[in-house]
């Protein structure tokens, strides 16, 4: 009963608060900004002390005021980070945090690319040093973890076929050293798509309430995203074992680092997935199969490569003339007669393939 009554005032004094902050808005707004009021009155109405989800018109209406408002990006982003930067409240902070996600994803490429030049230039802030003191509290545990998942998800963008990408800049990774641009694409991305999956990773379950339908959507969202991104990540591991025995001595030392962060990946997001379908709620999360990369595998190529760093010029065997055991798992491919130094995965190096069973559907936010 003491706990109800303690909600009960929470809300009530919380809906006060949002009561003065649309006043504020609405009397104290410069002239220079009088079309932008209502873009701030929308951004706390989106975030209030309800204990209800984001009402959809209000996302509606955010989008439609800052698309007919030109150069109200950085007002919007300003106020967001104030809001996230002032509220002591964990709803309003998770509720704020919820609103960039779905801005993120509800806006045009364009409102996309000005939402993430904002963050560039510090106008938009995904901020939660307010609630560091209470860091021990579950739930402002999870906030946490999801404005740092945030952070890296502004990093990504929608494509044409509605997939998430990594925005690329020349910066990312020096590429000098490969010639092909395939080769040069999978170790531009595969690093970017780790970073990713660490995010997700950090984001555990555990904490979550069946009731808190808030922070269910939000993992739900970040799940459906991880999906995306798995996908992605999964035929780039793929791509680079391909071509692993083509590569440079030194992009094949890159390459086992690669690998040997997606074994232990692998593993930890197998796990992460086992235990959300068993905590979230959603019954249409589509949630694809984790194929496990042991060390095994990264033992087999790596100590592979020293033998053909060794060996370019001679035929790979013992002194006795026979196959090293290490070639147990590598066959040679057809025709090799021909060219010896021509090798192929067989199909036992993998305990299996690297496919990913991807629902085609984007996302779509749950309430």
């Amino acid at each position: 009963m003491g706990l109800d009554i303690q909600g009960k005032l929470r809300i009530a004094l919380g809906a006060v608060k949002d009561h003065a902050s649309i006043g504020k808005a609405m009397i104290y707004s410069h002239h220079e900004r009088k079309d932008f009021s209502s873009i701030e009155v929308a951004v706390v109405r989106a975030t209030g002390h309800d204990s209800g989800s984001i009402d959809d018109k209000h996302m509606h209406e955010i989008l439609f005021l800052v698309s007919n408002s030109p150069g109200s990006i950085h007002f919007l982003a300003e106020r967001i980070s104030c809001r996230l930067g002032k509220t002591r409240d964990n709803l309003v902070a998770l509720k704020t945090l919820s609103l960039i996600h779905r801005l993120l994803r509800g806006g045009n490429r364009c409102f996309e690319q000005q939402l993430r030049n904002a963050h560039a230039s510090g106008h938009l802030q995904i901020s939660t040093r307010c609630f560091l003191r209470n860091i021990s509290d579950p739930s402002v545990s999870f906030i946490h973890k999801y404005a740092a998942y945030l952070e890296e998800r502004i990093g990504w963008v929608i494509n044409q076929a509605g997939k998430l990408e990594p925005v690329m800049s020349q910066g990312d990774l020096e590429s000098r050293c490969y010639d092909e641009k395939s080769i040069d694409l999978v170790f531009r991305k595969l690093p970017k798509c780790q970073v990713f999956i660490d995010r997700v990773l950090d984001c555990p379950p555990f904490n979550i309430s069946p009731l808190d339908n808030l922070a269910q959507a939000a993992m739900s969202n970040t799940l459906k995203e991880s999906f995306q991104v798995y996908k992605t990540y999964s035929e780039g591991v793929a791509a680079l074992v391909n071509m692993f025995f083509d590569l440079t001595r030194a992009a094949r030392a890159l390459a086992c680092q690669i690998l040997r962060r997606a074994s232990q990946q692998s593993q930890e997001l197998h796990n992460l997935f086992e235990n959300c379908k068993r905590i979230i709620e959603n019954k249409n999360l589509d949630y694809p199969v984790v194929q496990i990369i042991t060390m095994d595998h990264l033992m087999a190529l790596e100590q592979f490569s020293t033998y053909i760093a060794t060996s370019r010029s001679s035929p790979v065997l013992n002194k006795n003339g026979s196959t090293p055991p290490i070639l147990d798992c590598i066959t040679k491919s057809e025709g090799d007669e021909k060219d010896a130094g021509n090798f192929s995965w067989s199909p036992t190096l993998f305990s299996c393939t690297l496919e990913t069973k991807i629902s085609k559907v984007w996302v779509v936010f749950e309430d």
